[in-house]
């Protein structure tokens, strides 16, 4: 814009009565109109998973760049999201505070990370809880989804996405296939709640994010990696493994990996901006979970052509580890508090 000399004289003008009322009317409309500026603004979306492109990579981070594309369109320009792939713009470990406290807009986040933080969010990694994607998406209409959907909103977190992923088991030897299997090794599970498993079973555990798994793998700190089938691609996990338990159709390991938000950013919004976000988010919960599928197939032709042995589970093999899955891990959850115990009790309902 350019900037005109104005005769000094033009400014000064006489006030009248009529000059200080018409001010005072126009400032609430001044001051609004400074908010709706100030509302167009861009949200930082921080992941741990490998960028790409809105076409090809992670569809994790496929996902948040279709968000980031639609939210702009929805909001007619109002909302713009930039996307921080692989952990660049935060720690991995450090984003579900970032979000708590306002210091992160968003972030596409694995729920039971944040379980040191909140022990209740061990619920989105129960082995043997979830077994298909069809039983996860139900979470979000059922009591379930409403208790956690309530909780982490006190906590001062909103779900934006609701997106479940199924996994599987890399190793450096023979295909995990029964909790016999893992007795001895040295297995990274995801959750606290799957380290119980493999500590059942026999096995020592790793507690580390996805993202650190190859560099376990390849130092031997971990002889087995579970993890979801887009990480175990992601991660290139087949180039230092010998035998896949792949994770297509049904497994025990199901991990809910949502699009999350920061209660205090989101609340700053205007409705109608909210709501657009509440909206892209559900319209993409159909793409994370084609994503996630296709990753499922996929991650055995890629296993398979590096010389993997790949295996799935049957039904009486998946019931065993179900079977110790509630000995164990179900158990000492629900026995934490009572806050535990009512979404577990809440989730078995879910068929």
């Amino acid at each position: 814009m350019s900037h005109r000399s104005i005769p000094r004289a033009a400014l000064v003008l006489p006030l009248t009565r009529r000059h200080l009322l018409g001010a005072a009317l126009a400032a609430p409309a001044l001051i609004r109109g400074m908010g709706e500026a100030q509302a167009a603004t861009t949200l930082k979306i921080s992941h741990q998973f490998p960028g790409g492109t809105i076409d090809q990579g992670d569809f994790r981070d496929r996902l948040c760049l279709k968000f980031a594309q639609d939210i702009a369109k929805a909001s007619n320009g109002e909302l713009n999201a930039q996307v921080y792939p692989g952990s660049s713009l935060m720690k991995t470990n450090a984003q579900f505070s970032a979000i708590r406290k306002g210091a992160l807009d968003m972030t596409f986040y694995p729920l039971s990370y944040a379980g040191g933080e909140l022990q209740e969010t061990n619920i989105g990694l129960m082995p043997g809880l979830v077994t298909s994607y069809e039983q996860g998406a139900a979470w979000k209409k059922a009591p379930i989804g409403q208790k956690l959907t309530q909780f982490l909103n006190e906590k001062g977190v909103i779900i934006v996405s609701w997106v479940w992923q199924s996994g599987g088991v890399a190793s450096r030897g023979a295909p995990i296939l029964t909790p016999a299997d893992a007795k001895g090794l040295k297995i990274r599970g995801g959750s606290r709640e799957m380290d119980l498993v493999f500590q059942a079973a026999g096995a020592a555990t790793l507690n580390i994010p996805s993202n650190e798994s190859y560099a376990a793998m390849q130092t031997g700190a971990c002889d087995a990696v579970c993890t979801s089938s887009t990480s175990l691609i992601s991660f290139h996990l087949d180039e230092l493994s010998k035998g896949l338990t792949s994770g297509k159709g049904s497994f025990y390991w199901f991990m809910f990996e949502p699009l999350l938000m920061s209660k205090t950013i989101f609340e700053g919004l205007s409705k109608s901006q909210q709501e657009a976000i509440m909206s892209v988010g559900a319209s993409l919960e159909a793409f994370g979970m084609e994503g996630a599928k296709n990753d499922d197939i996929e991650v055995e032709k890629i296993f398979a052509k590096a010389g993997a042995k790949v295996q799935s589970l049957d039904a009486a093999t998946l019931n065993q580890w179900r079977t110790l899955s509630r000995e164990t891990a179900w158990k000492d959850f629900a026995n934490r508090n009572a806050s535990c115990a009512e979404m577990l009790k809440l989730a078995e309902a879910v068929s």
